[in-house]
C-alpha cells in the first residue's frame, strides 16, 4: 500500500498573467508567474513565490516549506 503525502515543496502553480494572493489568504506551494506576484495585507504563503517582474509583499507572512 503506496502512502501518498502532499508537501508544500512538491506543489508547483504556473501562471502567465499576474498573480494576487487577496487579504487574509493562505496559499502552500511555489508560485511560477510570468508577470507580477502580489501578497495582500494578511496573506500567508508556505512556500515560493518567483516572478519575471516584481514579487511584491504588504504585511503579510511568507514561510520557506
Amino acid at each position: 500500500m503506496a502512502l501518498l503525502i502532499k508537501l508544500s515543496e512538491n506543489i508547483f502553480w504556473q501562471s502567465a498573467g499576474d498573480v494576487t494572493l487577496g487579504t487574509s489568504s493562505n496559499f502552500e506551494g511555489t508560485i511560477l508567474g510570468m508577470k507580477s506576484i502580489s501578497l495582500l495585507t494578511g496573506a500567508s504563503l508556505n512556500g515560493r513565490a518567483f516572478a519575471q517582474t516584481a514579487v511584491v509583499l504588504q504585511q503579510c507572512s511568507v514561510t520557506k516549506p
